[in-house]
């Protein structure tokens, strides 16, 4: 029978980034993770630890704490930009490469969690977490979110199921993150809403 975790690898698996499962530890910590089947080390560099569909099992039993709209500056926690956040879009070489890394680390859980380790079309995690998944997809492409004044995509949730809606300050830049969701597995169309008359792109996850 497989020992649950220590209290001290529990806590590591609480602290997992929201989005992708990324850990944090000593290299004996997160080894002894992964010698349990709860992580994996990804094989190219930075060679960072993500938690396995075992862990990810493991951290969703845990009861989470009240969802708050971002979290601090400094809490060292990779949030996706949905775009018209308070404070400026960062946009400098650390926020590009925790963009990239996240978008790894879910591309890798796709390759996990899919049928067949398919890595073009999103995975269940994307499928609960529509509006972050949507988001992650358009900034790891190089889009920037609006917020802080500038212009930029927005994503924003939807009464559809399994539908997200994505805004753009003009009829190109909507037409190109329409292009990168896609390019990431989605299904999107341009609209129009009926009241504001403002153009929109819906995107839902492409199952096959």
């Amino acid at each position: 029978m497989t020992r649950p975790p220590t209290a001290a690898q529990r806590r590591m698996i609480e602290g997992a980034d929201p989005v992708t499962g990324r850990l944090r530890g000593t290299e004996a910590q997160l080894a002894a993770l992964v010698k349990r089947g709860l992580a994996f080390r990804h094989p190219r560099p930075p060679h960072d630890h993500f938690l396995t569909p075992a862990g990810h099992r493991i951290r969703e039993a845990v009861p989470e704490a009240p969802a708050v709209p971002a979290p601090a500056p400094d809490t060292g926690v990779f949030t996706a930009r949905v775009g018209g956040e308070e404070e400026p879009p960062a946009t400098g070489p650390a926020r590009r490469r925790e963009v990239h890394s996240a978008w790894e680390g879910l591309l890798e859980l796709r390759r996990m969690t899919n049928p067949g380790g398919a890595a073009d079309r999103p995975c269940g995690w994307e499928r609960t977490h529509l509006v972050r998944a949507a988001a992650l997809a358009l900034e790891a492409a190089g889009h920037r979110p609006a917020g802080g004044g500038a212009d930029g995509y927005r994503v924003r949730a939807t009464p559809q199921p399994e539908a997200v809606a994505v805004y753009a300050p003009d009829g190109p830049a909507l037409a190109a993150c329409a292009a990168t969701l896609e390019r990431a597995g989605w299904q999107a169309g341009e609209y129009t809403e009926p009241r504001t008359r403002a153009r929109f792109v819906l995107a839902s996850p492409r199952r096959v």
